[in-house]
């Protein structure tokens, strides 16, 4: 093949530089060119297959001949098998099933029954996507080798995208069976790609290999997939089907990635089957960052290697493996327009925070263990990180950070997408900090919870404990604890050994500043020697306001009461773009971090929290540890930062289908780990929540930077309304057994940190 010196990394190349250069050297820059928008990161999707044949056109060979008369269900004769298996199969195994006509690149495709018709074909296709969203939820996807304006709402509403095979078409008018060049293919592929663009429906396209000498007209095609995209933004992936045959089709397949990679902008993904005589080379050296679709291997073994395998090996080669959804990131974290409207709840509720497909059945509150740990798991002995060819930028930025240097938000972004190999590695470097920062004990504190009353006039559309006056029909009656019973259970949770009392509730209309006053002299009527950790930011500010008083005053009557401390509940997240999400209403940001800030200037410590796995990303999670860092270097008031884990099951958010089920457990041990390394130097105490993780996951995340486990949480009711089946009244000898395993001492603790002494076991 003709050489040149090879493209210039400065501005797109030229028609004649990609005709020229070498395949080898066109993708060796491809390659960086990939790694620099997703660095050593590759996807796929956990996808099952169905093929369908229309009256007349048995192109799947598993599936019998059907006509007209069986287009009464069930139709399609293989469509119950794969409804059984997804309906056994265990949660997110399978991320979406394809449904096509079996079709292939570069192969004639036949008409579709009567061109002035109903198309048996796309009857069949769109009864398949129903029954498989209506029995298993699960989203679909449809593959074609074309689209036609009229049909297009009709797809939209039942699937989440279109895998576009644009092979060689039949001649319509003569009947024959002429194929035509991939010149000739290109207006209809142009229609097909503005229709698509124009109707909101996410494309990824399948190109053939190209023939031998019609490289040209590849490259045309990719041009007009360019310009399509420049005026739509509908294609999310470009790439090549299975690849078969010899040393010149393979490097044929390998230049049409390279040159995919090169072309297109870089939010669109190249993809490339690991299913050829290459294996992962083709994906590797084509640019590509996306493994296409993969049948796990209880799904379909013939069909070659499964996502584990392909993990174990990608990470020998530095590289790490993530599941992802139908729709690329960037598509699935723009749902009102990629998405029609009865689909969105499917898709997010099955999104993590990054847009990728979760990774396990677990969630935040439910009943599911935390996903294995790795099985060969070895702490890392200190000192620089081993080799590792070629290193990733999240060892770059741990290396740093065991140097001692303080990572922007870019960095904490960064790690917040480690995976696979590099998620242990996260771990391990927060568990070292945390050893040098607090040494081995575990700590918690002996506590009860009095929610003073659940009936709130806000509308904080995550929190399923507050109701207003048309909640009866809610699992709770609204209620208002008397003065009395707040002394009571503050007496009786002194006598059982408490030494803090949380005081936290909605604020009722009506409820007014001088309230909060005597909800503390309440508490100081059942014991004088509890302390009073109470009140978020904003019921402080809330009372303030209708007390038509200053934060500072409000503040220093509320501690000469007998405040000691207050809580970081309120912060939810502090960006006030999600904040319009999550709870309209309340405070904004500044105003958070306004109430924290005064309360440190006039003597009260506090915690900082972050509720996470709801609507936000992580780029909001790393904003908020960089507010709260600051936050801290400026007034060292804080005593712990919490991550609080959403816990999604009965809030109205998660119902209305706008939010997602949480975080998953990778996101739960990376926040975490995260957020230690963050604050290292500044704050000493990370809290894990076992209300929200159980306690199996309590033990992972004090492996994973971590020293505190909470409190024993007498009267938990916050989580409890979400959904959590693991809610509080743990005993200080339970919570001992609970961490022993671990092999670390545990100690009991005031709410200021202060050590009281070693735990027995319970008996």
């Amino acid at each position: 093949m003709p050489t040149s010196a090879g493209p210039t990394e400065d501005g797109p190349p030229t028609d004649a530089t990609l005709l020229t250069t070498s395949t080898g050297m066109l993708c060796a820059r491809a390659g960086r060119r990939r790694d620099e928008r997703h660095g050593r990161r590759l996807t796929y999707s956990a996808a099952a297959r169905l093929a369908v044949s229309p009256p007349g056109r048995p192109n799947d060979p598993t599936a019998r001949r059907t006509d007209r008369r069986a287009l009464a269900d069930p139709a399609i004769p293989s469509l119950d098998a794969l409804l059984a298996h997804a309906r056994a199969a265990e949660p997110g195994a399978l991320a979406e099933v394809l449904v096509g006509l079996g079709e292939r690149p570069g192969r004639p495709v036949p008409t579709l029954g009567d061109p002035d018709g109903p198309d048996p074909g796309l009857e069949l296709l769109v009864r398949a996507a129903r029954r498989i969203l209506d029995e298993t939820g699960l989203p679909v996807r449809l593959e074609l080798s074309r689209l036609e304006e009229a049909t297009l709402a009709t797809l939209r509403a039942v699937s989440c995208g279109v895998v576009l095979l644009p092979g060689d078409h039949l001649d319509r008018p003569t009947g024959s069976r002429r194929v035509r060049s991939g010149r000739d293919r290109g207006p209809a592929l142009a229609a097909s790609l503005d229709a698509a663009g124009r109707s909101g429906i996410p494309l990824s396209i399948l190109l053939p290999v190209p023939p031998v000498g019609e490289r040209e007209a590849q490259l045309a095609t990719l041009r007009a997939i360019v310009a399509s995209h420049d005026r739509h933004g509908q294609v999310q992936a470009v790439g090549v089907a299975t690849v078969e045959g010899g040393r010149s089709r393979l490097d044929d397949a390998l230049w049409t990635l390279a040159v995919a990679r090169l072309l297109l902008p870089l939010e669109v993904h190249v993809e490339a089957p690991p299913r050829s005589p290459l294996g992962l080379d083709l994906p590797l050296l084509g640019g590509a960052d996306d493994l296409g679709p993969l049948a796990p291997a209880s799904t379909s073994p013939r069909h070659g290697p499964g996502p584990s395998d392909l993990e174990r090996d990608l990470e020998a080669r530095g590289y790490v493996l993530a599941p992802r959804l139908p729709l690329h990131p960037e598509w699935a974290n723009a749902p009102d327009r990629w998405l029609d409207a009865a689909l969105r709840p499917r898709v997010l509720a099955a999104a993590d925070a990054e847009g990728l497909a979760r990774d396990s059945p677990w969630v935040a509150g439910g009943p599911a263990p935390p996903p294995a740990e790795p099985v060969a798991r070895r702490r890392r002995p200190p000192g620089p990180l081993p080799a590792r060819s070629p290193a990733g930028a999240v060892a770059e930025l741990l290396e740093a950070a065991r140097s001692g240097a303080t990572l922007e938000e870019d960095g904490l972004v960064t790690l917040f997408a480690a995976r696979g190999h590099e998620v242990q590695e996260v771990i391990e470097t927060a568990d070292e900090l945390r050893a040098r920062a607090v040494g081995e004990a575990v700590t918690f504190v002996v506590n009860r919870n009095v929610n003073f009353t659940n009936q709130c006039s806000f509308k904080c559309r995550f929190c399923a404990f507050s109701k207003g006056p048309r909640s009866l029909h809610l699992r709770e009656a609204p209620y208002l604890l008397p003065l009395e019973e707040i002394s009571r259970r503050v007496a009786e949770a002194d006598q059982a050994g408490a030494t803090e009392v949380c005081l936290q509730g909605g604020i009722p209309p009506g409820f007014g500043g001088e309230r909060y006053l005597e909800l503390l002299q309440a508490v100081r009527a059942g014991s004088e020697r509890i302390h009073v950790h109470g009140f978020s930011a904003f019921e402080i500010s809330e009372g303030a306001r209708r007390l038509g008083e200053d934060l500072e005053t409000f503040l220093r009557r509320l501690r000469a009461s007998g405040l000691g401390s207050i809580p970081g509940t309120a912060a939810e997240i502090l960006d006030d773009d999600v904040r319009s999400v999550l709870c309209p209403d309340k405070l904004r940001t500044d105003e958070w971090l306004e109430v924290h800030r005064v309360a440190h200037r006039v003597g009260l410590r506090s915690t900082a929290t972050i509720m996470f796995g709801s609507v936000e990303h992580p780029r909001h999670w790393a904003h908020h540890l960089g507010l709260t860092r600051q936050l801290q270097a400026e007034t060292g008031g804080f005593t712990e930062l919490v991550p609080l884990p959403f816990v999604h099951m009965a809030t109205p958010l998660f119902l209305e289908g706008r939010a997602r089920r949480g975080p998953t457990f990778r996101e739960v041990l990376l926040l975490h780990a995260v957020a230690r390394i963050a604050f290292f130097g500044l704050l000493d105490n990370i809290q894990a929540s076992w209300v929200k993780t159980g306690l199996e996951g309590l033990r992972r995340l004090l492996r994973a930077g971590c020293n505190d486990a909470g409190g024993t949480l007498m009267d938990e009711q916050i989580a409890a309304a979400a959904g959590a089946v693991t809610h509080g009244n743990l005993t200080p000898g339970e919570l001992r057994a609970a961490i022993e395993p671990l092999g670390r001492p545990v100690v009991q603790r005031t709410t200021l940190y202060e050590r009281l002494g070693p735990v027995a076991t319970a008996p």
